[in-house]
């Protein structure tokens, strides 16, 4: 899907929004108070307000200042409430201590938005906070919405509204750009009004108290006029509202983030060896990943990724840049610039090489880049690209131009115009020189084609461009189904009574054989592991297992085995058990003390010919949560740190991407002539083990280090192997509600339950997830004309209603912002699977609302499904703190009706042959 192809509307699935706003009254106040309002020369009080009235936004300002009858020759008011007119956006510059009672008299007032520019908040410490505090508890009671404190306000350039101490007003434009540093804002600012840069929206968020990132992309992605979201960071704050409202809103607006502080400090010890790899700022970028945000590094980036991306027509399907240059020198530095950021040059074909040759001198280089030789006129260019732009191995063309004596910049932009626009390729130019090519570059800015001075910028910006589509592509992507597992089966049952069990004892370290039992459950494939206390025991479990034998330590306090000297390889006979079991002991005893040997386990001594160590772990991020890590394993893990991580819950797409993330992936696909391993088992492995992370808080550290993945052949039954895993719990008094919870919601297994239609036939009453599109197909070509006017209020072609773009929204769902219900049924005799209807509850951010949509397939209506999802609707409704529901339903629909009246929904006629149906919910 290309940016300038809209997802196909869908009035009963996309979430509705309401007309209600919450933050409409920052952006767009028709009243506005300026709270210390001055005309003290040089003050922020007096900037403040000569900003309001000095731009017109369509607004009245009220200066705010008790001692004060006028300010700037207006009159002033003692105090928000005094104001005669009701007030929608306040804006205040006070003091610290005197914000708390100011922001009370604005509740009591009906003020709905509020910007602090004051600091001396918690950048100051102890006395800053139980301001916030007092703020917060305040804002808690009330519908207020409050952007900063500390911060540099607020301007929305399209209306005119500048609420800001800034000395320049933005220009308007199309990009949106929120920061956390004022000082990044002013130097924006100057920056814009130079380059000729504009803004839909000019935010400085300062410490976000209250409004956060979540909050302002969701509402920027509702702006008509925000085509691109720009952003510098400093703290992502809340995790998991970012998150949801950054994956939201990038499926439509690019949204490009640099964020500051990227230089890890060292790595705090950790017990785990996925604790040492996983760093916060890996984590940050898994997080940008898997939600379709973009990462840059400096300023310029920022807005030149921006820019192109508002540019294109489309997006590239990969690394592949095919350059076309007039000289060999930019091209061979354009190549450098490309690699070394992650980009690749296209191979040509040998048609391409050909179809080339008949257009081009004998010298032309007869590869990429393609080099059309110094006396290169428009119409070698516009033939080189037209054949370049066919060749199916290029995923993008950056086209080069140097003025030399043949060269005509102007003539060749004009044609290479009407080349480049027709063609479903990205196109960059650079057009390098001074003042003789500027009327060129002129010209394909005009086209949409964007145009650099130097061509190695060009060849960053193409590498930022496809990650970018890359990122939104695991967005798209229908993952295979990796497992029936039902979260209330008996292995997560099993896996939470050895936990108890343990901690229990008052231990936080599970033993390995305990470690594996827990992987077991989960259907993870461990090795044989048997527990011996003693030399003739463990010589027992050698003879069951089979010659060779390894043994390992057993202990419930030593973390690393090898760093003690726990482990003993290749043993193949009794004597050299026995000789391993005493040396273990010994060793033990020495490093580390008699009492934290337990015995030994014994397992089978496995042939790693042709096998590759890998490395399955999981520790916590304190902003994101359980954190999952994938790479090269072994012993030297810590060393070759190949590794990638990324957030649970995986689908088998999304453990794809982690795997591709990694240097060993190009060896797991087969080198040297080894097998491939079978990496959709792998796939499956890394989604169960993001379920056991998900579904088991307490859960701490987890490593899975070396898992074994061989290439299936005869000899072996097993392609992964777990041959050693370590847990680390939270201690048993820890209060899991306090530990940083996952970023990413996982599947809401509490509202699955099984039900019997009228009919007695059962079913399963599930949230839907992702790998339900092909059932939701197959649901679609089960409904009459009438079922689907009834629902859409008009009809739509079963190619818009299964279009997958269309079924990423609904099968793809975010969990904190919609859930979906799906009626399952499982046929007795085929084992397959088909979906009978589905009711959808959809949350109106930042409000206590929500509506809800449903329908159910022709041949399975009037058996008591629509009642029954409506119901379980109003549960999960209570549940989330959902205050109501609302839908709009055809006058006609009789049926629909009758079911929200059977609920206790209650109806009344809008108009337009519409009903609203709205149902007041009990939350406890």
């Amino acid at each position: 899907m290309t940016k300038s192809q809209p997802l196909i509307p869908d009035p009963a699935y996309d979430i509705l929004r309401s007309e209600h706003q919450p933050l409409k009254a920052i952006f767009k106040p028709k009243t506005v108070a300026v709270v210390g309002a001055s005309d003290r020369p040089g003050s922020v009080g007096r900037t403040l307000l000569w900003n309001l009235i000095s731009h017109p936004f369509g607004g009245t300002v009220f200066p705010i200042n008790p001692k004060r009858s006028s300010v700037l020759g207006i009159k002033a008011y003692p105090s928000v409430t005094a104001v005669p007119e009701p007030i929608e956006l306040a804006v205040i510059a006070t003091p610290a201590p005197t914000v708390p009672g100011i922001i009370r008299e604005c509740i009591e007032a009906g003020v709905k938005g509020a910007i602090v520019i004051s600091a001396g908040f918690k950048e100051i410490g102890e006395p800053g906070i139980a301001l916030e505090q007092d703020i917060l508890d305040q804002l808690r009671q009330s519908q207020l919405r409050l952007i900063g404190p500390n911060c540099l306000g607020v301007m929305s350039p399209r209306t005119g509204l500048n609420a800001t101490f800034a000395g320049t007003m933005a220009q308007p434009g199309n990009v949106a750009f929120i920061s956390q540093s004022g000082a990044i804002c002013t130097a924006v600012l100057d920056w814009s009004i130079r380059e000729n840069v504009g803004f839909s929206a000019f935010i400085s968020i300062g410490s976000m108290l209250d409004v956060n990132w979540g909050d302002l992309i969701d509402y920027l992605g509702d702006d008509p006029y925000t085509h691109s979201i720009v952003i510098y960071m400093e703290a992502i704050g809340d995790a998991r509202s970012f998150l949801s409202a950054a994956r939201e809103v990038a499926l439509t607006k690019p949204i490009i983030v640099i964020k500051a502080g990227r230089t890890e400090a060292a790595a705090k010890a950790a017990a785990s060896h996925t604790g040492s790899l996983a760093g916060s700022d890996a984590v940050l970028d898994a997080a940008f990943q898997r939600c379709g945000v973009l990462r840059v590094d400096t300023i310029a980036e920022l807005f030149d990724v921006a820019e192109v991306l508002a540019k294109q027509n489309c997006l590239p399907k990969g690394p592949r840049l095919t350059i076309i240059t007039n000289a060999g020198g930019p091209g061979v530095l354009t190549t450098d610039a490309l690699i070394s950021t992650g980009g690749q040059l296209a191979t040509l074909s040998d048609e391409t090489v050909h179809a080339l040759d008949q257009i081009l001198p004998t010298h032309w280089s007869h590869g990429n880049p393609i080099d059309i030789l110094g006396d290169a006129d428009p119409d070698r260019y516009t033939k080189a690209f037209d054949v370049a732009a066919q060749d199916p191995h290029g995923d993008g063309l950056l086209v080069i131009l140097t003025p030399q004596a043949m060269t005509d910049p102007t003539r060749t932009a004009e044609q290479l115009k009407a080349y480049a626009q027709n063609i479903d390729k990205p196109v960059l130019a650079s057009w390098m020189g001074g003042a003789e090519v500027m009327t060129g570059e002129a010209i394909l800015n005009q086209a949409s084609i964007p145009t650099y001075p130097y061509p190695d910028a060009a060849a960053g910006l193409f590498n930022f461009m496809w990650r970018y589509s890359y990122n939104l592509k695991a967005l798209y992507e229908t993952p295979m189904l990796a497992t029936d597992w039902n979260s209330e089966g008996a292995g997560p049952a099993q896996v939470t009574r050895l936990l108890e069990v343990i901690q229990a004892q008052g231990r936080t370290l599970l033993t390995e054989q305990e470690s594996k039992q827990l992987l077991a459950a989960y259907d993870l494939p461990v090795v044989q592991t048997l527990k011996a206390t003693s030399p003739e025991a463990a010589i027992a479990c050698a003879e069951q297992i089979g010659y060779p034998v390894v043994l390992k330590l057993l202990s419930e306090t030593v973390t690393h085995k090898t760093d003690v000297g726990g482990v003993r390889l290749n043993l193949n006979n009794a004597a050299a058990v026995r000789q391993a079991y005493d040396a273990i002991a010994t060793a033990v005893a020495v490093k580390a003390g008699a009492d934290c040997f337990d015995g030994v386990t014994v397992q089978p001594m496995i042939n790693r010919d042709e096998s590759y160590e890998l490395i399955l772990g999981s520790s916590l991020d304190p902003q994101f949560g359980p954190v999952l890590l994938f790479g090269a394993g072994g012993q030297m893990v810590e060393i070759m740190r190949d590794s990638a991580v990324a957030l649970p819950p995986l689908t088998t797409t999304l453990a794809r991407r982690l795997i591709e993330r990694t240097q060993i992936h190009t060896a797991l696909q087969g080198i040297r002539g080894r097998a491939a391993v079978d990496l959709d088992q792998l796939e499956r492995v890394l989604v169960r083990f993001s379920q056991l992370v998900i579904e088991h808080p307490q859960i701490k550290e987890i490593d899975i280090n070396p898992l074994l993945a061989s290439p299936a052949d005869t000899r072996r039954t097993q392609t992964l192997q777990a041959l050693d895993a370590r847990v680390v719990l939270h201690d048993s008094d820890t209060d899991l509600n306090q530990i940083p919870k996952p970023a990413i919601r996982p599947y809401p297994s509490q509202y699955v339950a099984e039900w019997t239609l009228e009919d007695n036939r059962r079913v399963n009453i599930r949230p839907i997830c992702p790998e339900d599109e092909p059932l939701v197909v197959q649901f679609h070509q089960l409904l009459s004309e009438q079922s689907v006017y009834l629902r859409y209020f008009h009809l739509m072609k079963l190619s818009q209603r299964t279009a997958h773009e269309r079924l990423t929204r609904i099968c793809f769902t975010d969990y904190d912002r919609v859930i979906a219900l799906v009626v399952d049924h499982k046929d007795p005799e085929t084992g397959l699977h088909s979906v009978l209807g589905i009711g959808r509850l959809s949350k109106l951010q930042g409000t206590g609302t929500a509506e809800f949509a449903m329908l159910v397939a022709d041949p399975f209506q009037r058996l008591g499904i629509g009642t029954e999802l409506l119901k379980r609707l109003v549960q999960i409704a209570r549940q989330e703190n959902i205050e109501r529901i609302t839908a709009e339903i055809l006058l006609e629909n009789r049926a629909m009706q009758h079911v929200c009246q059977k609920v206790g929904f209650k109806l009344s006629p809008i108009g337009d042959g519409l009903v609203k149906a709205e149902f007041q919910v009990d939350c406890p």
